[in-house]
């Protein structure tokens, strides 16, 4: 009798750190052709924003793997069946999938988990690479004593930990067999990654561009925090809802179960600590329970969606009353995009429920939430609230630049 696979297998630990070093190479040396003879500046810009793609793109396939079943395609971590690859883990595959040939462990479904975990590795290694860039810029300011870093190297450095942190996560969702909690906060997770990245893409390409953030009126600089933080808690209640697969609890649209107010079970719904599709007790969680949560997403994203029109349409307002050429267009697009995305989420999510969860709404979905977070980080990270700059101006007794227009 063959002896089981622990679930943590690190021998193929440091191959898997070599795949990671030759995908995150592919990127670096584009970067490098591709702005030779530029100033450091501008390169540092350019690795940032493209780490910040290919994050995103990251976070969609970790939706493609998680839709496709394929979370548990290796049953171990980091490795599969303790290869680097599904290639020489064939036979513990193959009887797997001879065994239960529609179960987790399936020659596609390992790749598809092993292609995350590639991806996953070679970004950790790009973002490497981007601390070390920030520590040295450090201290080549301070040896010259001359300029200043667009950010502290503490942003780097807490993307770097972070995303060991999302690693970790990774493993946990495996390991803990596709634990709720585990795998919603790894969600969650990818998102607060790429926040971090969107951060420094936006002033590292101010500091490039020499542009001056555009200063917003209090009111309208409210109504983002409050945008992103709406879309924050859609956020986990959209993964809340992935991970304990309630979208079909309610398959019609408007109604749900052909109810304004179907029956619910919110406590069943919202026990937190639980493995998939039990409650605490270990007794199966009731489909009550799945239509609590996927009615809480729904009810929310009614809020989410006004609350996004309402901003939108003030932004486009404060974008024509500017005389700035350069934060007027900025301001218009980030309105632009976030009118866009809020429509893509409400078709993407209404196909997910009307036409029986199909993978490219469902993968879309994620992707247009992952790009709303990304589009209101952008918005709050190239403004400045006009109350901030008055005491700034105030103390300095500076004049206004051309870029510092209150809207």
């Amino acid at each position: 009798m063959a002896m089981p696979q622990p679930l943590y297998d690190l021998t193929p630990l440091l191959q898997m750190l070599l795949l990671g070093a030759l995908v995150a190479l592919g990127p670096l040396l584009w970067v490098w052709r591709r702005h030779v003879g530029s100033a450091r500046q501008r390169r540092w810009q350019a690795l940032t924003v493209l780490t910040l793609f290919l994050t995103f793109d990251l976070v969609l396939f970790g939706a493609f793997t998680r839709l496709t079943d394929s979370g548990l395609g290796c049953p171990d971590w980091p490795g599969c069946y303790g290869n680097a690859s599904p290639l020489g883990a064939h036979a513990p595959i193959a009887a797997a999938q001879t065994a239960m040939p529609t179960g987790p462990v399936t020659h596609r479904k390992a790749w598809v988990e092993m292609v995350h975990r590639y991806l996953a590795t070679g970004v950790g290694a790009l973002i490497t690479v981007l601390a070390v860039m920030a520590w040295r810029e450090r201290g080549r300011v301070r040896k010259d004593a001359a300029g200043a870093l667009p950010l502290h190297p503490g942003w780097a450095t807490f993307t770097l930990a972070w995303v060991c942190l999302q690693g970790a996560f990774g493993a946990l969702t495996v390991t803990m067999k596709l634990f709720p909690a585990i795998v919603t906060l790894h969600l969650v997770g990818g998102l607060v990654l790429l926040v971090l990245l969107a951060v420094q893409a936006v002033r590292h390409s101010q500091a490039v561009q020499d542009q001056q953030p555009v200063v917003l009126g209090r009111g309208l600089r409210w109504l983002l925090f409050l945008a992103a933080l709406a879309v924050g808690v859609q956020v986990l209640l959209g993964g809340w809802v992935s991970t304990n697969y309630a979208v079909l609890a309610c398959n019609t649209f408007p109604l749900c179960q052909g109810s304004w107010w179907p029956a619910m079970d919110f406590a069943q719904g919202f026990e937190v600590w639980r493995a998939l599709g039990m409650r605490a007790d270990g007794s199966l969680l009731d489909f009550s329970a799945l239509t609590a949560i996927h009615y809480v997403h729904r009810l929310f994203a009614y809020v989410v969606l006004l609350w996004l029109g309402l901003l939108a349409w003030r932004m486009h307002r404060a974008a024509l009353a500017l005389p700035s050429l350069v934060g007027a267009r900025t301001l218009g697009a980030q309105a632009r995009w976030l009118a866009t995305l809020a429509l893509l989420q409400l078709v993407s999510g209404l196909s997910n429920v009307v036409l029986d969860w199909p993978l490219l709404a469902a993968v879309l979905h994620t992707g247009g939430a992952a790009a709303l977070v990304l589009v209101l980080t952008w918005a709050l990270g190239a403004s400045r609230s006009a109350a901030l700059v008055q005491r700034s101006l105030s103390a300095t007794t500076a004049p206004v630049g051309a870029g510092r227009i209150s809207v």
